[in-house]
């Protein structure tokens, strides 16, 4: 019997974070997913008046293609995909997987290969900036374990988490968007972080269920050169499937000098992949009541209430600082008091304390006022 859960989200999708339009070409990229949540999505694409075209894939087979691919039949496939994305009006990302390692053997220099022929040209140059799109993990047993929960209750925990009301946390969310378009200087505290930079000037743009599910952030980013000092993250990260664990930048005028973390060689690997991989894209806070804790999974960490996240490499064209890089990594500090807590301070006024926002005016996005 069909989950009317899934029927809900695949509704949500289409409707909600696309807002697909009669005659809009929609492209869904199912990797891992059940055949039956895809042909949900045809469905409603089809009855929202949309063009649905669908593209399968399993990391298995893309972790061959990427171990064994050479620049130029990577930059083959980046050019086709470039041409049916150009053709797109919305994407709609479904990314499951039954192996969260499955990538973890790719040599880093085929990683790079395809970041740059494949990944950059299709996605970063087309796909963000010229489509509608929404992209999101499926539930699978592999995650529940790394969440250490049951199958059945993570699959509760999934549901709960995206089909949340996105519309009231995205009203919840304006007053934040306003006071960070007013700031000038963040200054990040809590344990082993002490970092500032700017973001003058620089637009905040609020995350509420139309690009990723789940959802459940606000971000900007900082002044390219204006980042200086210390700040460590206190979760694992599962990147190009690699684990890492106990990261911790120093930052001087904007640039990590100092890189600290597990495995060493690996991360060096990252953050010599291009110039902008050395420096932030993106400064972000997160607000989902409902993702509380981390579970390995960037799209769900990120969007922990109580959280930010600071990204080294590329920043999104919507809030362009400068910086590009094929690296845009989402790296997570949460300032809970459970997790050692730690303060947000704009232009030297106290935003928010182990995870509790004390700004009266933002008081609405407390995990309490968003169940």
């Amino acid at each position: 019997m069909l989950d009317p859960r899934m029927k809900t989200l695949a509704q949500n999708l289409v409707r909600y974070s696309c807002g697909v339009k009669p005659g809009e070409n929609v492209l869904v990229e199912a990797t891992d997913i059940p055949a039956e949540m895809v042909a949900l999505l045809v469905r409603e694409i089809r009855e929202a008046g949309g063009n649905p075209f669908v593209t399968i894939k399993q990391n298995r087979v893309l972790r061959e293609l990427y171990a064994c691919g050479t620049a130029e039949s990577l930059e083959m496939t980046g050019r086709f995909e470039a041409v049916r994305m150009e053709n797109m009006q919305a994407y709609i990302g479904l990314r499951g997987t039954l192996n969260l390692a499955e990538l973890s053997d790719v040599p880093a220099d085929k990683m790079g290969l395809y970041r740059k022929h494949w990944l950059g040209q299709v996605h970063m140059k087309i796909r963000v900036p010229k489509t509608k799109w929404v992209v999101l993990r499926w539930p699978s047993p592999s995650m529940a374990q790394q969440a250490s929960m049951s199958t059945d209750a993570f699959e509760d925990f999934y549901f709960n988490v995206c089909n949340l009301d996105y519309g009231r946390m995205s009203r919840a969310m304006d007053p934040l968007v306003e006071l960070m378009e007013r700031t000038d200087r963040v200054r990040l505290k809590g344990p082993g972080t002490d970092l500032t930079f700017s973001i003058r000037g620089l637009p905040a743009i609020k995350c509420d269920g139309k690009m990723n599910i789940p959802d459940g952030e606000v971000y900007t980013a900082p002044v390219r050169d204006s980042v200086n000092g210390t700040i460590t993250y206190n979760t694992q990260s599962l990147y190009q499937g690699t684990k890492f664990e106990n990261l911790s930048f120093t930052f001087k005028d904007g640039k990590i000098i100092e890189a600290r973390g597990n495995p060493a060689d690996r991360l060096e690997e990252i953050l010599n992949s291009d110039e902008g991989a050395r420096y932030v894209g993106e400064f972000a806070i997160g607000v989902n009541p409902f993702v509380t804790s981390p579970m390995l999974d960037t799209l769900f960490d990120e969007k922990i209430a109580g959280s930010i996240h600071f990204t080294p490499g590329n920043s999104y064209d919507d809030c362009d600082n400068g910086n590009k890089s094929s690296v845009h990594w989402d790296l997570v500090l949460i300032q809970t008091a459970d997790m050692g807590g730690g303060e947000i301070w704009f232009d030297d006024v106290l935003i928010r304390k182990d995870g509790i926002f004390v700004a009266e005016s933002l008081k609405g996005l407390n995990p309490e006022n968003l169940k």
